[in-house]
């Protein structure tokens, strides 16, 4: 599937940069269905309900991949996943 470069674009799940069919499914559980749906979405609240969902300790990868997603739906450019790694550790650490 062709990625979008913008959040207008996406109109489907796997559209969003970083999100392929596996992940596309972790969010389909959570309830979101279109992109749309992340919106406003907060990343740590959805990988945390995934976690308690699925009994599961998701790779904290998981997260910043949600934080990719929530990002690009809300305006911000495309970017690699692994850029939100040192965020989430960041704000990990301080909660």
């Amino acid at each position: 599937m062709k990625k979008a470069k913008t959040a207008v674009e996406a109109l489907e799940l796997e559209a969003i940069p970083n999100i392929g069919p596996v992940v596309a499914g972790d969010l389909r559980q959570l309830g979101i269905h279109v992109p749309a749906d992340l919106k406003g979405q907060d990343p740590y609240v959805l990988y945390q309900q995934l976690c308690a969902q699925t009994g599961v300790m998701h790779d904290p990868c998981l997260l910043d991949t949600f934080i990719a997603a929530t990002r690009f739906m809300g305006g911000e450019p495309p970017l690699p996943w692994w850029r939100y790694t040192k965020e989430r550790k960041r704000t990990l650490k301080g909660s």
